[in-house]
Formats: C-alpha cells, structure tokens, sequence
C-alpha cells in the first residue's frame, strides 16, 4: 500500500541520561496544518482501502437493520413523574421523555435538536429536590467539555445562565442552586482539546445568576493536579467533598453539615488517605454511610458520625465479603448491593444497619445496574443484560421483592441461538483468568472461527456481560466472542486491580496473550482467524499485545489508545493515569514504561498483524495524537504484507455520546476489516 508522507524529524528527549527519538513530535499540533493534510491524507488511503470490500455495504445494511429498535434508560421517579430516555432506534442520540401515570411520555429534552449532525449530546442531567428544575450538560463532537444549562420544568423554558468549561463534574442541588466544578478557561493561544487541564475548583452555582457571579466553595491553589468534586446528601445536610492528589489511586474524604452553623463553614476530613476509594452513598440522620475498599479491597460500607470521625468510632454495616462489592444504593429505606461473583451480579437488599432481607432474583447470569431513588420510594427500577440478552427495564418491589419488565425491547435477533461459558485459564505466572467466551450453538471447534478477542484490564474497571447489537452480527455470523478478565480491572476488588498496575502493568498483557494462546489450544480459532481488541487503556492493551507478539493474532484493533507512554500525562487529564502507569518522570517508572510503551517498541523490519487505529479529531481525553504517531511509526517499521491503517473520526470524541450514525459506520468498517484480513467473506443477512 502506499502510505501519506509522514516526515521524520531529528527531535529526541532524554530521560536520565537515555535519549529517545521522537521523530513524529510534530504530529501532537493537532490544529497544525501539515497535521490536518496529513490526517486528511491517511483518511483517504483507509476509507479508499475499505471502499474497496465487497461485503462493508451488506455489513452496514445489516447492523442498521439491527440497531433499528427501541432503547430504554432505567427510569428515574421525579415526583409524581416518570424521566425516562428513549431511542427509537436510529436517532443520533436518545430522546429524554417524563411520563405521568399512564398518560402518553412526553419531550423533555431532545438532544437531536442540539446540533445539526447529531454529534452533540446531552452528557448528564440532575433534578432539584423540589423537582422544579433539570441542570443538564451537554458535550460537543465527543468533547469531555461539558456546557450546563437550566431548564424550568414548570414553564419548559430555559433559565438564561450558561456555565462554561465544566469538566469531570456532577450537578449537585442544594436548595436554590448546585454545586459543580469546573477549571478557568483557557488562556488565549492556549490549546483546549489538548492542553494539561489543572486547577480544578468547586463552585456553587445560584439560579438566574450568571457564571461569572458563583461562589467559589473549594480550591487547592499548591496542588495544579487532581479533581475537586462536591456532592451533598438527598436531605441536603451533608455536603461530600472528594479529593484526588494526581498521584494516588483514590480520594479523600471530607464532609460539612450544612444545617450547623458552626459546621457549615469547615470540612471534617472522614477519609484523609488518596490511597482509597470512598463514596457516600447517603446519611441516616446525623451519621453517613460510606462505601469504601480502606482496610477492604473488596469494599464495605461504614457508617461514621462526623462529630467522632476517627476510625475507632466507625461501625461496619456490609462488611467485606468474599465477593466483590460493587455498588450499593440507599434506597426506600434499604440498602441495595449489587456484589460481583465471576464477574456477574448477585444482588442483595439489607436494612439502612446492614441487616440481611432478601437476594434480589435475576433472570439469568448476567450484570444488573440501576436501583436508584430516593429513600421514600415504594418501588426502584434497574436494568439487566447478558452478552446474548437485550438490555431490558425491570420495575422492582422492594417489600415484596418482585421484579416485573417495565420495557423489553424487540431486537432481531434470537438469544436462544447462542451459548456463553466462562472458563478459566492459566497465565504466564500461573494465576487463574476468567474469560467469557460467546458464540452460536453448534459451532465447530475446528480452530478456523473467526474469533474477536476483547479485553480492557486496568483502572479497576469491571468487565460484565453486556449486550451489543454490533457484536451480535459477529456471533450471528458464526464468529465466536472473547472476553476476558484481565489483571487491572476491578472485578476481583482492590488486590486483582493492583497486580496490574505499574509496576505489574506487564500482568496485564501476559493475562491477555494467554487468553489467544486458550483460545488456540482449544481449537476455537488459529493465527489467521484471531483478532484483538480494545479501547483507551483497552488500546494500550492491544497497543502492547501486537508489539510484543507481532505474531500472535492476524487483525490488531487499538481504539482511542494510549500508546505514547512517555508523554501521555503532558496533555489534558493525562497527569490523573499516573498511579496507574506511573511517568517518565521517574527513573524506576521511566524504565518500566519503556518497556511495554507501544510507540516505543515498534521495531523496523517486523511483520505485524493488519491493524486499523481507530480515533477521533475531537478525543481530549486520549489525545488522537498518540494515534497518529503509533500509526505513521506503524507505517515506517511494518516489513509485512498486512495493511496498517489509521480511520479518524471527525466530531467525536473518546467514544460518549457517539452518534448512532457514526457508530453504525465505524462498526460496518471494523468487522469489514476483520473478514477481509482474516479470508472470510461472511454470509450477511440480508
């Protein structure tokens, strides 16, 4: 193939006496000219390469048919209405409607109205406690730049205020206004979808009051790095402050009684430690209840009176179990626990002490989420899903602990064609991996399946099953799906988290070849059928996998990766990944991400599997630039017969928000990718 010109230059940085070329450093101008001809120049070799497959328009013509159903949110109870959002099926974004009783659901905020194209979406909303006002942000082409606007429920108008440069914030409502945060805007010249974001500040924001006007409430002038977020407690009495440092893997905790005067003013700190994670989940009077993995790397919830913080007065109310808890509601004067066994939910539902009443009873092995409200509600609502069965809405008892579908949707597609197990398998050091493997009923273990192996394995995120309408035309086909539980994540608690992260990141990536070489073994796919996947650190991980074992697989994946190791904390909120990967800044760290650092190990000469990077010109959470310069360096070392391109997205972002438009397209490419590499030219259903 022949590649865009992608021209070297002499720049090198040295860490600790060791020079490392950069010769693509001009690539991270992102509003440079020379990049946007070269992005625009790679675009065209792609989609000129995937122009070319015979079976894409098939592929797209079947994924759009399949994604043509309706959606639902899990319901939330804003007094005596029902908030609710809604995809018809292809809409760009999904329609957030209210509903009274049984009366027809009518528009509260359609998204698609917020661009012409589709690409701004609505990114979080927030009810006052007297429900008469929604504070909802939105972001722009993908953006983690969000805008909050104020909408009257009562005359459907929108308050004239708007709040600018809101970023990695909830909206939280205390009387007549909420509290958020947000970071000064950029400088003139500065670049805002790339530049280091530092300073971030808590504000309260009073309504019909402009930005300019809000009260600054928290701000750490010695510390440049990590988030500042405020939350308060339904009955508005507690005001939760959560600190990060940058530097460590949780946050501290501090909290202010708002409804004494002597308090309101200073914070009690609960948790001063940023080693863990800590959240509360609500208060039972002057008392609040936290869920944390402090002294519990499976996490607990306490409950600590803040006139006595210190830890010898806390009292346990769901002590750490053998299964990971992994998220916990107060709710209806209950709490509600939703605990990880394998990797899939269990969920239980205990008094506000922590006295045991009932399991909460699940259609099948699968992941449950939702069971919110607030602490009156007779009844809550929750979603469940599993790799073959549709998201469905389920509307919950809680004191006669029944469950009831409130929406199923109608997908076309029939779960009951498929089988998914979980086995576990070995890794290079011995420790047991969990691993989801999903496919048609009756497929032949002939070691030819075209087999997608995907994985995440970091930032203690869980991987449960999940339903996706583009994987199914993959297992429809009869690929066959792989998910393992790789080291890093979060489904084991705080201890499988922490074996693979720096200085175990390389677990990591030995979790994931041991997963193909599995898959191997057991003749569900060979070399020349296997691809891999992943995004963010998911393209770190596939980033990795493809530089260390060119020959492991025949199709590479890396989605919005952070592939540049050396420099990923210079730009946006990189700087908050170091506990995970540690920096160049460290001699010790500096040399141990130089070791897996994707970028850096790509070496000349080598044949590697056909890879499609996949990014997005508006991603300021992963930089594309890590993309772009992975690809140009992909291009100049591959000796090969594979193709290794680079697709850009234009107006998206790291992957929220994403408009159906763009998704269908991006799928259709992807699996087109896949079968043209692998020799497979897929019996598409028309």
């Amino acid at each position: 193939m022949q590649y865009p010109n992608s021209p070297k230059s002499d720049f090198a940085d040295t860490y600790f006496g060791v020079q490392i070329p950069d010769p693509y450093r001009w690539l991270e101008a992102l509003d440079a000219p020379e990049t946007k001809a070269w992005v625009t120049a790679q675009n065209e070799v792609t989609f000129g390469y995937l122009d070319q497959i015979p079976f894409r328009d098939k592929i797209r013509e079947r994924l759009t048919t399949m994604w043509n159903y309706e959606r639902y949110s899990v319901p939330e109870q804003v007094g005596s209405d029902l908030v609710f959002s809604k995809n018809d099926g292809l809409q760009n974004q999904a329609v957030v409607y209210r509903q009274r009783g049984n009366t027809e659901p009518k528009v509260l905020l359609d998204p698609n109205q917020f661009s012409a194209d589709g690409t701004t979406a609505l990114a979080g909303t927030e009810f006052s406690n007297d429900h008469r006002y929604l504070a909802y942000a939105t972001s722009g082409g993908g953006s983690d730049w969000h805008q909050v606007r104020i909408l009257d429920l009562t005359t459907n108008e929108l308050l004239p205020e708007e709040l600018n440069w809101v970023k990695v914030s909830g909206t939280s409502w205390v009387q007549n206004g909420f509290y958020y945060s947000r970071y000064d805007a950029p400088k003139a010249g500065e670049d805002k979808l790339a530049g280091m974001n530092e300073y971030h500040k808590v504000y309260f924001h009073q309504l019909n009051t402009p930005q300019s006007a809000d009260r600054l409430v928290y701000e750490n002038p010695e510390m440049p790095l990590g988030f500042r977020i405020a939350s308060a407690t339904e009955d508005e009495r507690f005001l939760c402050l959560y600190l990060t440092d940058g530097k460590s893997d949780g946050n501290r905790l501090q909290v202010r009684d708002l409804t004494d005067p002597k308090q309101a003013a200073t914070w009690t700190t609960l948790i001063e430690s940023y080693e863990f994670n800590n959240t509360v989940i609500g208060n039972v009077g002057g008392e609040v209840l936290v869920y944390t993995n402090y002294q519990a790397p499976r996490y607990r919830v306490v409950r600590i009176d803040p006139r006595q913080p210190q830890e010898a007065n806390w009292h346990d109310v769901l002590p750490e179990s053998k299964n990971k808890l992994e998220s916990v509601s107060q709710v209806g004067g209950h709490l509600i626990a939703d605990y990880l066994n394998d990797a899939s939910s269990q969920v239980k539902v205990y008094s506000e002490l922590g006295e045991f009443q009932h399991d909460v009873q699940l259609p099948a092995i699968g992941t449950a989420s939702g069971f919110g409200g607030r602490r009156d509600a007779q009844v809550v609502y929750y979603a469940f899903t599993s790799f073959t069965y549709p998201t469905t809405i389920y509307q919950y008892d809680i004191a006669t602990n029944t469950s009831t579908v409130f929406r199923a949707p109608t997908v076309d597609v029939n779960p009951q064609d498929y089988l998914t197990t979980q086995v576990f398998y070995s890794s290079k050091d011995g420790t047991k991996i969990p691993m989801f493997i999903v496919h048609k009923k009756g497929v032949e273990l002939n070691s030819r399946n075209p087999t997608y192996l995907y994985a995440y394995g970091g930032f203690n995120v869980s991987l449960t099953p999940g339903f996706s309408v583009a994987r199914m035309l993959w297992l429809e086909n009869g690929g066959i799906l792989a998910i393992p539980n790789l080291r890093g994540g979060g489904e084991y608690g705080e201890a499988w988290h922490q074996a693979g992260m720096t200085p175990h990141k390389q677990n990591v990536f030995d979790d994931f070849i041991a997963a193909a070489e599995y898959l191997k073994a057991n003749r569900y796919t060979d070399t020349a059928h296997l691809a891999i996947a992943g995004g963010s650190n998911g393209g770190l991980l596939v980033g990795a996998t493809m530089t260390q074992r060119p020959d492991l697989c025949q199709v590479a994946l890396p989605a919005v990766g952070v592939l540049d190791m050396l420099r990923y904390q210079k730009f946006t909120i990189g700087w908050n990944w170091a506990p995970e990967y540690g920096t160049s800044d460290d001699p010790a760290q500096f040399e141990n991400l130089r070791q897996f650092s994707p970028l850096h190990n790509l070496r000349p000469g080598t044949a590697y599997p056909a890879t499609l990077i996949t990014t997005a010109d508006h991603d300021d959470r992963v930089v594309p630039a890590h993309s772009f310069k992975f690809a140009a360096a992909l291009q100049a070392a591959n000796a090969g017969p594979h193709p290794t391109l680079i697709r850009v997205d234009v107006n998206a972002g790291h992957g929220a928000g994403k408009s159906t438009r763009l998704q269908i397209a991006e799928w259709a490419d992807v699996w087109s990718f896949c079968y043209a590499n692998m020799g497979v030219t897929p019996a598409v259903k028309q």
